[in-house]
Parts: structure tokens; sequence; C-alpha cells
């Protein structure tokens, strides 16, 4: 299996500080790789880094040969790389089909004079995103919500619309930041079905940033740990549950 990301020892400062202190890491076609560890573990620094936010100072980061390191978020977004956000960000005044259509901005390839004519190659593009848009909305089950303005949705049914909009992109790579955050455990359990059926049918690997223990243990192929912005341990779910050195990162004791 080859590696479509590689994050090779990367180090990342914010006046002294250290947010990512040699980290290391590769995730393979198909791949579901989590990455767990405390709050300020640096985590969310990693997923930065990944999406151009933050420019670490040394290291190497490579999409599919690509250097990700100096460009823009909106050219790695470009590269096929999309990210859900562990608050969620969507436009609450917007129906659930209008957020997902923001998803295929840079699918769209026509003028202003064009899209107000809605002729050409605007309209077949326009009816092009349209349906796959609502592939997306057949995928995650939101067809009953699907012109209701997603300020009026359930968390739970908000956070599947950001994953939709993340889908909508067709990426190459998934980054989920905290998927499951402040849901209760019926809302859990489909998400967690929707990122096995993203995996399995739509063969897409993720990375992915969570809290809910039980919730990666079950879903990832392999797990990575950090501390205080270094590398504890990588493996499968079976030998990290037992690493005495993520028992005492998570727990402050040694095994």
């Amino acid at each position: 299996m080859s590696n479509v990301l590689e994050f090779h020892d990367v180090r990342l400062a914010f006046a002294g500080v250290k947010a990512i202190d040699g980290v290391s890491f590769e995730v393979g076609e198909k791949e579901l790789f989590a990455i767990i560890g405390p709050n300020g573990a640096g985590k969310t620094s990693i997923f930065n880094v990944l999406s151009g936010v933050y420019r670490p100072q040394t290291g190497r980061v490579t999409f599919n040969g690509v250097d990700l390191i100096g460009k823009r978020p909106h050219r790695i977004a470009e590269l096929g790389l999309a990210r859900t956000f562990q608050n969620v960000e969507l436009f609450s005044n917007l129906t659930v089909l209008e957020n997902l259509m923001l998803g295929r901005h840079h699918h769209l390839h026509y003028g202003s004079l064009a899209a107000i004519a809605w002729w050409g190659r605007a309209k077949r593009q326009e009816i092009e995103n349209r349906q796959r848009v609502e592939e997306i909305v057949d995928f995650l089950e939101l067809e009953q919500w699907r012109k209701v303005p997603v300020g009026l949705l359930p968390y739970g049914v908000q956070k599947r619309v950001e994953l939709g909009r993340a889908l909508a992109m067709e990426p190459k790579l998934l980054l989920l930041d905290e998927p499951v955050a402040g849901m209760n455990l019926e809302e859990t359990e489909d998400m967690a079905r929707y990122i096995l059926d993203i995996r399995d049918e739509l063969h897409l690997p993720m990375i992915l940033v969570e809290h809910d223990m039980g919730l990666v243990m079950d879903l990832a192929d392999r797990v990575m740990v950090v501390d205080f912005g270094q590398p504890v341990a990588t493996g499968i779910p079976a030998d990290i549950q037992h690493h005495p050195e993520v028992i005492r990162a998570y727990l402050g004791v040694s095994n």
C-alpha cells in the first residue's frame, strides 16, 4: 500500500513554545489514521500544518508527492485535502443544499457573465455540481433537511452537513477534527457509520482527531499518540490501548 501523505520530523514553535516537536507519520491509501492525545498535545497544530494555516520551522510534508509546506490553504484544498472543524463552521441562514454547494466552489470554471446568463459551460457545470450534491445528500441521509436552513437543524445533523460539505470538494484526503464532539450516543453511532462508509465505499483515506477513545479504537486502522507536541507511540488500536507510555500520558501514572 502506497502512502498518500508523509509527515516527516515536523517541528513548530511559537515564541519558544513547542507545539509540534519531531512528529512523523504517514497515511496509506484507504487508511483511517487517528491522532489522539490530551488537550494541548499538538493535534490541532498538526491539522493546521496540513491545511496550510501554520508553517513549521523544519520538517517535510508531502501529499501525493507534492510538498505542502509554504502553500496557501486554498491551494492545498485544490490539491484535494478537505477538513471538517470541531466547531460547526456553516452558514446558518443558508439551506443544507446551499451549504453543500459551497463545497463545490473550486469545481466552478466559468465567468460572472456566463453565471448571470446561465448558459453553456455555466449551465452544464451547475447541473453537474447539483447532481454531485444530491448524491451526498443521499449518502449522508439528509433528504428530509435538503431545503431547511442549517441554523434550524439539530446539532448532530449540522455536523453531518459539515461532513457533507467537505465531501462535496471531492477530496483525496479528509481531515476530521473531533467529528463527534458534543454529540449524544445515537448521533455518535450515526457518525461512526458514515465515517466507515466513507472509508469502505468511497475508499477515501482519512485522518481523525478525536477524544472519544471508544470511537477511535473501533474505527481506526492505526493510531498515533502525541503528548506535549511529541510522538509517544504509533500502532494498531489493540497495541496502543495497552502501551505503558500511552497510559502514562492519559492517566499520569506508569504501568
